[in-house]
């Protein structure tokens, strides 16, 4: 129903001295829902499977993502080219953090009464989560889009997986290592 519309039939009934039928229309027609008691937070294990599922593809553009552990190798390498800041303070993190980096959304927002599972978990870039925020698709004009296919698009993980094999130094980085470890579970996890 057209929000405008519920607004104006409140304003009808409040006109018509009609308080608690203002009420009861608002309650039932455009109730407040305040789901954020609940507290989100993933494991990188959790997020791997949840990249893997979706194809490293951002599923409200289609544009495709690269795995953190590789970004972070990046950084590692090129620290004056991929800057990262642990606050991610625009300033001074490189915008591959933002624009590449993928992340966990919620679909359905937990605030507008989605559910906080994989079920409603999708992957989406820092930079589109971030505009989201707690809006709906509809809400804010966008499209879901299809899950990628890693045959085509892996996030880059074979890369990852190569580097660190060939270079184990890069795992004395706690979270290269943390990443290495919850992709190669999520990934065997998979093929079964």
């Amino acid at each position: 129903m057209d929000k405008a519309l519920l607004i104006k039939n409140i304003c009808g009934l409040l006109l018509d001295d009609k308080r608690q039928d203002c009420v009861d229309f608002a309650n039932e027609n455009y109730p407040f829902i305040n789901n954020l008691t609940q507290k989100r937070q993933y494991t990188k294990h959790q997020m791997c499977k949840v990249f893997l599922r979706d194809g490293f593809i951002d599923r409200y553009s289609g544009a495709k993502l690269i795995f953190p552990g590789l970004i972070k190798i990046l950084t590692l390498e090129f620290s004056d080219v991929f800057k990262y800041h642990r606050n991610w303070k625009m300033s001074e993190t490189h915008m591959i953090y933002w624009d590449l980096f993928p992340t966990i959304d919620h679909l359905i927002p937990v605030a507008r009464g989605g559910q906080d599972n994989d079920t409603n978990w999708i992957t989406t870039s820092m930079i589109r989560n971030s505009a989201k925020s707690n809006w709906t698709v509809e809400e804010i004009g966008w499209k879901l889009q299809d899950k990628g296919h890693l045959d085509t698009w892996d996030g880059l993980v074979s890369y990852f997986i190569d580097l660190t094999d060939k270079n184990p130094d890069y795992e004395k980085d706690n979270y290269v290592k943390e990443w290495k470890v919850a992709l190669l579970k999520a990934m065997k996890e998979t093929k079964k």
